[in-house]
């Protein structure tokens, strides 16, 4: 099984563009082709949250055109920039998913690594969540089926990255969250957005990661007094591939033209 993940998309509406600098919408048309020229193709792709910049619906309106060259099943979860009903409203096959639940989470049945879907967000904040119902409500999915591996992907990473400025924003409950997970050793990963960066750390028993963002990323900046920046390094995305035998292993890709791919050469000779 062949997972995408792509996040932190911050499609604005035609004309404006992210943090005064950055048109969003041509990152993400060409993550699209990129994700689409990958051979073998992907099963599922995964948007982990910051979809659209402010929750309108033009940005939404925006973000469902430049994903319609898609033919994969696309499953996704709000960060704190998007807004849950216009997210419904964008995607009403996964709101059928979540039901009357308050919050937009799911679970995805259909492949051979069950994903389950974590709302994180907390509204009129920066910083995410996981209260005491999303737990009980996670928990009671995770024993459900213990032995079949799973998936669970969310906006707001559960563990501290060191980037002080994002780290202030950053998963209240993450320690119950881990004792959540702890109990339930099926769990392959915990797939995250929001840091705009590749991390990847062992938590709670599995590892827990994040992915880099389609357009900007967060700088790179260790100090705790950092000041909030981003940075135009080159945009990615992530593969996660699963195999019965190894279980999940992760790339990250990075979107863009780059010179080869060239055959290697040793001593003249062309290395098999």
């Amino acid at each position: 099984m062949i997972i995408v993940q792509i996040t932190d998309t911050h499609i604005k509406p035609p004309g404006r563009l992210a943090y005064r600098r950055v048109d969003t919408a041509p990152f993400l048309e060409r993550a699209v082709a990129a994700v689409l020229a990958l051979n073998p193709r992907p099963d599922v792709i995964l948007a982990t949250g910051d979809l659209v910049d402010a929750g309108h619906a033009e940005e939404y309106e925006r973000l469902l055109g430049l994903l319609r060259p898609l033919d994969i099943p696309l499953f996704a979860v709000p960060g704190n920039h998007d807004e849950r009903a216009g997210l419904a409203r964008a995607f009403p096959d996964l709101a059928a998913r979540v039901g009357d639940s308050p919050f937009f989470h799911y679970t995805v049945e259909d492949w051979p690594v069950r994903l389950i879907a974590m709302d994180t967000v907390l509204p009129g904040s920066g910083a995410g969540e996981v209260c005491a119902e999303r737990l009980s409500w996670l928990d009671a999915r995770l024993s459900e089926q213990p032995d079949r591996p799973t998936i669970v992907f969310q906006h707001h990473p559960p563990f501290a990255t060191g980037i002080g400025h994002m780290d202030r924003l950053g998963l209240s409950g993450a320690d119950a969250m881990a004792a959540v997970v702890r109990r339930h050793r099926q769990v392959e990963r915990v797939l995250c957005g929001h840091l705009h960066r590749p991390i990847q750390v062992r938590w709670a028993g599995t590892i827990a990661s994040t992915a880099p963002s389609t357009a900007h990323q967060v700088a790179l900046d260790l100090r705790d007094d950092a000041p909030s920046a981003f940075v135009m390094e080159p945009p990615g995305y992530q593969i996660h591939m699963w195999r019965a035998d190894t279980g999940v292993v992760s790339h990250t890709a990075v979107i863009g033209e780059y010179d080869g791919p060239y055959p290697f050469f040793k001593d003249g000779k062309l290395i098999d």
